[in-house]
């Protein structure tokens, strides 16, 4: 079984399924209730934070009709509820539901959710993404340990590690990946770790401490072309991010590197080719392409929805330049099919310097 969760900060974190956490109150449920007849015509003293404060006063950006080749269905799969109720009885938060994935159905369907450390606030405000942004809570210095008995107790084949920015902290959170990368390698050492981590932009000496912790797939989105990461990762630095990526190779070629974009926010077609060029001069393996989903009106809105054939168009033109694996379609996300995506990437990896499988080290 290949599953990935989530930790929630918020209820103390990860246990064993089973060992449900132990509820952590939160501020609203603190005071007692008002009776009814006086909540009418009392107001709230403490009206709800925005998810996004930063966007608050933006102006409105309608959310255009999707075309019938990104719809999804509403999730009914038995199997779906079991994961869901599996992730609220162990009082789990997953990015699927943080960052709205169209996915959700299908990956929960088959127990499949991504695990994001270190918080479920994030210190950037990217215009495309609906992670709650603001300051996040000091580090629980025990979730390494939890992830990985978590990890342990599900029996897990592959776990994909994600988080939210943490320019907050002096090492952006380096160590506490390699704590968490440490703890799983101890308690499930036949389990193959995936993460996706932030750019460490002005964190000298981060990445090399990620990269000594030896996962198996480094994976930092660029997100976007060159042009646009004014608006819409405002934050970043693209080629910080792209020299982010070499820098793995250069530190440890073993480790498989990862990275994908967004289409459909006004790029052009060039200026996609010109990021795989980029991706390719830093020997990234793995590209993914899927189409940008609009969260909110607040957020940036969709230029256009790219068809289908564009993607095919993208996915062929990116394996002639020779990156080992592909995956270009509109609801591709980094972490869909995660678990035989890296089966597929090692496969690539052990034909092109042609050896087998069997005989791969």
């Amino acid at each position: 079984m290949a599953t990935r969760i989530l930790v929630d900060h918020r209820a103390g974190g990860a246990t064993a399924a089973g060992a449900p956490a132990e509820p952590t109150l939160v501020a609203a449920s603190v005071a007692p209730a008002l009776p009814p007849q006086i909540a009418r015509i009392v107001p709230s003293a403490a009206p709800a934070p925005l998810r996004h404060p930063e966007k608050a006063n933006r102006p409105d950006n309608p959310i255009k009709r999707k075309p019938d080749w990104i719809r999804v269905k509403a999730p009914t799969h038995p199997v779906y509820h079991e994961t869901r109720k599996l992730m609220r009885d162990n009082k789990l938060v997953t990015v699927c539901e943080e960052a709205a994935c169209p996915n959700i159905g299908e990956c929960w369907s088959q127990r499949h959710a991504t695990m994001m450390i270190m918080g479920e606030i994030c210190t950037r405000a990217c215009s495309f993404c609906n992670i709650t942004t603001g300051m996040p809570k000091a580090l629980d210095l025990d979730e390494p340990r939890r992830v990985g008995d978590a990890v342990a107790a599900l029996g897990l084949r592959h776990v994909v590690i994600t988080s939210v920015d943490r320019d907050d902290l002096k090492d952006g959170g380096a160590g506490h990946f390699a704590r968490t990368i440490a703890s799983i390698r101890a308690a499930a050492p036949g389990t193959t770790i995936e993460i996706l981590t932030p750019d460490f932009l002005r964190k000298p000496g981060a990445l090399e401490v990620v990269v000594e912790a030896r996962p198996d797939v480094f994976n930092h989105n660029l997100e976007t072309v060159p042009r646009l990461y004014p608006t819409i990762r405002p934050g970043a630095r693209y080629y910080h991010s792209l020299r982010l990526l070499d820098e793995v190779k250069q530190l440890d070629p073993g480790i498989f590197t990862k990275s994908g974009v967004m289409v459909g926010l006004g790029e052009a077609r060039m200026e996609v080719l010109q990021v795989m060029d980029d991706m390719r001069s830093a020997e990234i393996d793995f590209l993914t392409i899927g189409q940008y989903l609009q969260p909110t009106v607040k957020h940036a809105a969709v230029d256009r929805f790219v068809e289908p054939s564009e993607f095919e168009d993208y996915a062929r033109l990116a394996r002639a330049k020779g990156f080992l694996l592909v995956s270009a379609t509109p609801l591709t996300r980094s972490s869909y099919h995660a678990d035989q995506d890296f089966a597929a990437l090692r496969a690539a990896r052990d034909a092109s310097l042609g050896r087998s499988p069997a005989t791969a080290a």
